[in-house]
């Protein structure tokens, strides 16, 4: 049997890991790699336009796959526009092998043409990362790398230089056996009783859960009708805790809505299932406060916690039930569920009432109508900014359903590169992204990829001609909006130039039309919506700080002769005025 080459025992490891896919840009250093996988009978080579893209869509297919993905870039710049979706892989947790090519290994710290230092590069947006310098590494420092990956569920690098690659692997008697799933771990039983304690003794109890809670559904929904609480989310744990939840209280957090605030802030025992949530300014300071999570790194390190539990949501819960008292009581939860309902009421459902006849478009009324349009179980991928808002407060999860974006890493350009992993990991599965005009144009030489690849993804696009977030970020801190907005542009004709199905629509009766066309299309599509740039979103709590911050960015507006704009503001954004 002929000996394998470095690069062809390097695409084996990655196929027997699990890996379908190495996404990327070919280039010299890539070479051997690049063939190796040509000949490879498991794993497909995709070619994009950006290694960034790659980066993004394989991060996509691993979180939804729950397997390792890989993505690759040539050595210098090729390996450079890698980082940014990695960065994003990495603060997902989702499971990517990334090959680093690097340059000739003689050349290695001559400044030599597009000499970097991958190895020094992706330590922070990594668990692993190491350079191969000679063939005797192999397979092992593959193998660690792969399993730090998937353990650690992040992203781990490997620098390859393209002579390295082409040289003779070792021999192996066998192969190494891997780890390609993660365990269940639970609490030992003295952390499962002092919770048990801390429940039994409390009050009034709120759950508020994140991504962590994934396939934990039926146990926090059997912990909160035992304990009557109400159950909050924050942006990344919706998809997993909203549906069949009658103890939902909504969403806390800069894009949130409902009455999750209140209870978090109102309970004398608040239980952090499975979330990182980031925005200290939302968790409460006078609260009791537990926190389960399988990363022991993530206890206490956004609040103060009474108790600190280490293991897996699902788990943790199964240990716990038995040993919680059932109560009746359900005063604290009724109060609260009824503070949500009329928060919806005002606030949130005001965004589409009576909406039909606006124009421009209210992004809200898409997003609506999306959600009512779109497949059971569609993934979505989410650009962040004003998308999320839409996304978060309008698309409906159902257990079935799947919405990703760049919730923790919050990059610019993520929807469409998302949509290519998720679509390539399931072809007949609906794929919709939703896109911002900034966002689509940041990386949209990869609308090329859709048909190159026949990709039937749905491009959903909120043009509002605008950063949106960011200008409604400059008036809360109380500056004067610039830089912000960008010039008309016909987005459904630069898709169609690229031979991708394409409507542009601009009257709000015309949406839902264009939403199905697009559904039935055979093949990739895009709705360019042109929708309301003054629209605003409100966060379920506003503080006193930002209050004062939006006044001074008014009276600046009003002072430079801006009226014009403030009244626009005023107009889009009346239905945000909680109705008797």
């Amino acid at each position: 049997m002929a000996r394998q080459t470095v690069a062809e025992q390097f695409v084996d490891v990655l196929a027997r890991a699990g890996a379908r896919r190495m996404y990327g840009v070919v280039g010299d250093s890539l070479n051997p790699v690049i063939d190796a996988v040509r000949r490879h009978p498991s794993i497909e080579w995709v070619q994009v336009r950006h290694e960034e893209t790659g980066a993004f869509a394989a991060g996509a297919e691993a979180q939804l796959s729950g397997r390792l993905a890989a993505c690759a870039g040539s050595c210098g710049p090729g390996h450079l526009h890698l980082i940014n979706g990695l960065y994003d892989a990495h603060r997902s947790m989702a499971p990517v092998l990334a090959l680093a090519a690097h340059i000739p290994s003689a050349e290695i710290g001559t400044s030599y043409f597009q000499e970097t230092h991958p190895d020094r590069l992706f330590t922070e947006c990594s668990h692993y990362c190491e350079l191969i310098s000679h063939p005797a590494q192999m397979p092992r420092v593959l193998q660690t790398a792969v399993q730090h990956a998937i353990g650690r569920s992040g992203v781990a690098v490997v620098g390859l230089s393209g002579d390295v690659a082409g040289q003779d692997a070792p021999r192996q008697a066998a192969a190494s056996a891997m780890v390609t799933r993660r365990p269940a771990v639970r609490p030992g039983d003295a952390e499962i009783d002092a919770l048990a304690r801390m429940i039994d003794e409390a009050g009034a109890v709120t759950l508020f859960c994140g991504s962590g809670t994934a396939g934990a559904h039926a146990e926090v929904m059997a912990l909160a009708e035992r304990v009557k609480a109400p159950v909050g989310h924050a942006l990344r744990g919706k998809e997993w805790i909203q549906y069949d939840n009658p103890y939902d209280v909504g969403m806390s957090g800069l894009l949130g809505y409902g009455a999750a605030y209140e209870a978090m802030h109102e309970a004398d025992l608040l239980i952090l299932l499975g979330t990182d949530f980031p925005y200290t300014a939302f968790l409460p300071e006078g609260v009791r406060t537990v926190q389960v999570d399988i990363r022991a790194e993530h206890l206490g390190r956004r609040s103060r916690l009474d108790l600190a539990v280490w293991g897996d949501v699902r788990e943790t819960l199964l240990a716990l039930l038995p040993r919680v008292r059932p109560r009746t009581d359900r005063r604290f939860l009724d109060r609260m569920l009824r503070k949500h309902a009329d928060a919806l009421e005002g606030a949130v459902a005001a965004y589409t009432r009576d909406v039909g006849g606006h124009r421009p478009i209210h992004p809200e009324y898409v997003a609506s109508v999306l959600d009512e349009e779109a497949a059971d179980d569609a993934v979505f991928t989410v650009d962040t900014g004003m998308c999320n808002v839409w996304a978060a407060r309008y698309l409906s999860p159902n257990g079935r359903r799947r919405v990703i974006g760049s919730f923790s890493h919050g990059s610019m350009a993520n929807a469409l590169p998302q949509a290519i992993g998720a679509q390539l990991l399931d072809r007949a599965r609906q794929v919709v992204a939703l896109s911002g005009d900034g966002g689509l144009s940041m990386l949209m030489g990869d609308l090329l990829t859709l048909p190159q690849h026949g990709l039937p993804v749905k491009v959903v696009l909120f043009d509002n001609s605008s950063l949106g977030m960011v200008d409604l970020e400059m008036m809360v801190g109380g500056f004067l909006p610039y830089g912000t907005t960008y010039p008309a542009t016909d987005y459904a004709a630069i898709a169609r130039a690229a031979g991708i199905h394409a409507v542009r629509v601009e009257e709000p009766g015309e949406v839902r039309a264009a939403l199905r066309e697009a559904f039935a299309h055979d093949g990739p599509a895009l709705v360019d919506v042109v929708t309301d740039p003054n629209a605003l979103s409100m966060p379920p709590h506003v503080t006193g700080r930002q209050l004062a911050g939006f006044a001074t960015t008014t009276s600046k507006l009003v002072l430079s002769g801006g009226v014009g704009r403030m009244i626009q503001l005023a107009r889009a954004n009346l239905r945000n005025i909680p109705r008797p």
